[in-house]
């Protein structure tokens, strides 16, 4: 098995609806994310998948979130901007542009400081 990771990153801001602290006031992150893939065969190249490739899509996918305030973006309609949900977005929107018969996305790790962050994860099939 291989699993191939691709790191971006990108600034928002965000208040946590229902959450009593700080944190409930607006206020702003730059967000780290790192984007895992895995497969069992490479191909005829003898990559995963090239790197530049996967890096266009990921960055275009995390742009829509790029300074914008997140509370205000219909994805997150219903619920709190936080880490894990942003994790759990983005591994939502990956899977659908990156996974294949081959590849999947396989974890999404989003951290909104140099010391705290969340990765989401599903059972691969």
């Amino acid at each position: 098995m291989y699993e191939l990771s691709v790191k971006t990153s990108f600034s928002s801001a965000h208040s946590l609806d229902g959450y009593k602290g700080p944190c409930s006031n607006m206020h702003g992150h730059n967000w780290d994310v790192e984007v895992f893939i895995k497969c069992r065969d490479l191909d005829g190249a003898g990559m995963v998948r090239d790197f530049r490739e996967l890096k266009d899509t990921i960055r275009e996918t995390v742009s829509g979130l790029d300074h914008k305030n997140l509370n205000e973006l219909a994805c997150f309609s219903g619920r709190s901007p936080t880490a894990e949900n942003i994790a759990c977005l983005l591994y939502s929107m990956l899977s659908g542009k990156i996974n294949d018969e081959r590849i999947k996305v396989s974890k999404i790790t989003v951290k909104e400081s140099s010391k705290t962050g969340v990765s989401y994860w599903e059972d691969l099939k």
